[in-house]
Order: C-alpha cells, then sequence, then structure tokens
C-alpha cells in the first residue's frame, strides 16, 4: 500500500496581518497563494487567481513583499493566451 504524504505549506504572515482580529476568507487565500507561489507550487497566474487579485496588483503585493517573481513556461503560455483573448495577437 501507498502512504500519502500531505503537502505542508508555510505562511509568513506579515506583523500587521498576524495581529488583526478581522482576518477573512479573502485575507487567508492571499496568503495561500503567496505560500504555494513563493514555495514554486503554483504559477503566478494561479496564485493571483487564488487570491482574487489581478496579476499586476498580485506582483505589486508580491514585490511589496520582497518576494522574487519566478516566470516559468506555464505563465507566458497564459499571457499569450489572455493577449489573444483581448484580440491583441
Amino acid at each position: 500500500m501507498h502512504e500519502v504524504n500531505p503537502m505542508q505549506i508555510t505562511l509568513n504572515l506579515p506583523d500587521h496581518l498576524s495581529q488583526a482580529e478581522t482576518f477573512n476568507q479573502g485575507d487567508w487565500l492571499r496568503e495561500i497563494a503567496i505560500a504555494l507561489f513563493q514555495q514554486e507550487r503554483i504559477s503566478l497566474s494561479r496564485a493571483s487567481k487564488i487570491a482574487g487579485m489581478e496579476i499586476m496588483e498580485f506582483q505589486k503585493l508580491l514585490a511589496n513583499r520582497g518576494i522574487c517573481v519566478h516566470y516559468d513556461v506555464e505563465d507566458f503560455e497564459q499571457d499569450v493566451q489572455h493577449l489573444r483573448d483581448r484580440g491583441w495577437l
């Protein structure tokens, strides 16, 4: 029988959020998206969707937290598709 090991992620919450009494579902989703992206488990596009943010807004959030944005083939393909969907390509 194959033993399944659960995925573990670490959330590094900014001080102002870890002390906030009004930490809502959107805050949790944003922090989970950041953690998964930072640990290279999901793409930038997927992380921004989970966070409920536009990609550029999400990138600014990452930059404000000092998190490096890695850009892979999946991100590139999603960007090309987005441009096609808008008729820009």
